[in-house]
């Protein structure tokens, strides 16, 4: 409404007819919509696409522009490259899935509510490695920052222990949240955020959350109890407090980035134990 000119450039995401997260589908089937719809007008970048139709694409948006209106470049899958190699990486011993294992240990048959992205992936990856039931886990695919809300809107039924699996990324997308659940303190309800300091999801970009404790910040907006926890004993003594006793608390876990092993080193394992398969069965030969 100010008319301020602006440029957008937009990742496709759910482009029809491209494999996607089903979170994406319907909002990438409405996205050249909703641009029209807010008179927004667009163009769209593919792998053809050159740097002089670029030039005649911002001459027509240069227009618009003046006029206060704002324009957008709507990108597809694939259609800008990088040569360059970027390594995220921090000093944090712990991987989210050994984090992901205590908790789901630790809370037993209690509910459990973990955020978008890699967190819901390796839980359910966990259960199916144990033959556990999916149906102690509410997944929340697509819905990045939210899980809190959930998890606290949950927690109204007061005989059941609610767990939370959340992520740095998301709680700073939503960090309003941690105050209104700080304010009605549910005694049901213990909340794990995993720290890496990154959008692992992503490609693992850096998130403020780095240089930030968000214990710290959770005991501001009224967590009576608030820790944060960079090791195994740790983390284990911490949820075993939460498991023994009531009361809403925050467990931030410090959290390395990557997953438990490369696909380099899960070949390399694999491989060994083959090999391994075929030194035990000569030796019995």
């Amino acid at each position: 409404m100010y008319g301020i000119p602006c440029i957008f450039v937009i990742g496709w995401r759910g482009e029809p007819g491209v494999h996607d997260e089903p979170q994406h589908r319907y909002q990438g089937e409405v996205t050249l919509k909703l641009l029209e719809d807010m008179d927004i007008s667009y163009f769209v970048v593919s792998r053809e696409t050159d740097s002089a139709e670029l030039e005649i694409v911002m001459e027509k948006f240069r227009k618009a522009l003046s006029c206060g209106k704002q324009a957008a470049f709507v990108v597809k899958k694939d259609a800008l490259t990088y040569d360059g190699k970027v390594m995220y990486k921090n000093d944090n011993q712990m991987t989210r899935e050994q984090i992901i294992r205590y908790v789901t240990e630790t809370a037993g048959e209690e509910p459990v509510i973990s955020t978008t992205g890699k967190a819901s992936r390796e839980l359910f990856e966990i259960r199916e490695q144990k033959n556990q039931s999916h149906k102690y886990d509410f997944l929340t695919v697509g819905s990045m920052g939210h899980c809190s809300s959930i998890v606290m809107g949950a927690a109204s039924r007061p005989e059941l222990r609610f767990w939370c699996i959340d992520g740095d990324g998301a709680v700073l997308m939503h960090m309003g949240a941690l105050a209104v659940i700080g304010e009605a303190a549910p005694s049901n309800l213990v909340h794990v955020v995993i720290n890496n300091g990154a959008h692992e999801t992503v490609g693992g970009m850096p998130t403020a959350a780095r240089k930030i404790r968000l214990s710290e910040v959770a005991r501001a907006c009224g967590y009576p109890y608030a820790v944060c926890v960079d090791s195994e004993e740790e983390l284990k003594l911490e949820l075993a407090k939460a498991k023994e006793h009531r009361g809403l608390r925050m467990i931030e876990v410090l959290c390395a980035i990557g997953a438990t092993v490369s696909a380099q080193e899960n070949k390399n394992n694999f491989m060994s134990f083959l090999e391994s398969c075929k030194t035990q069965r000569e030796e019995t030969a």
